[in-house]
């Protein structure tokens, strides 16, 4: 079975950076889309990004947009999420998720679409 892995995250102080991986073993993340999300304690979970199978585009929605950057190398079969300006709200367990249709644009689908998730990263933001 496939397996996804997160990594990447950590504490940093508010308007610091950080770049999350998703490893995928047993599957091509180039055959299908990638979506990551977040959850803070107490919270819903949140959509933070997605990008397309192949060259499908990314989606990056309004609450993160201007301090998310999400891409893809197919050669190390692994998908990042770049985060830069990190506030004090974004602490949470971060995931990334696929599902098993391929979506080309992953815009028109919803976090429940995507079954499959990784363990998560657990990013801290504190000064």
């Amino acid at each position: 079975q496939g397996q996804l892995v997160e990594s990447g995250g950590g504490l940093v102080q508010p308007g610091g950076s950080l770049r999350l991986s998703c490893a995928a073993s047993g599957i091509s993340l180039d055959a299908y889309s990638i979506l990551w999300f977040r959850q803070a304690p107490g919270k819903e979970r949140e959509i933070i990004s997605c990008i397309g199978r192949g060259d499908g585009p990314a989606y990056i929605p309004d609450s993160v947009k201007g301090r998310i950057t999400i891409s893809k190398d197919n050669a190390k079969n692994t998908v990042y999420l770049q985060m830069n300006s990190l506030k004090p709200e974004d602490p949470a367990v971060y995931h990334c998720a696929t599902e098993f249709h391929g979506f080309y644009y992953c815009s028109a689908y919803e976090l429940k679409d995507y079954p499959y998730w990784g363990q998560g990263t657990q990013v801290t933001v504190s000064s």
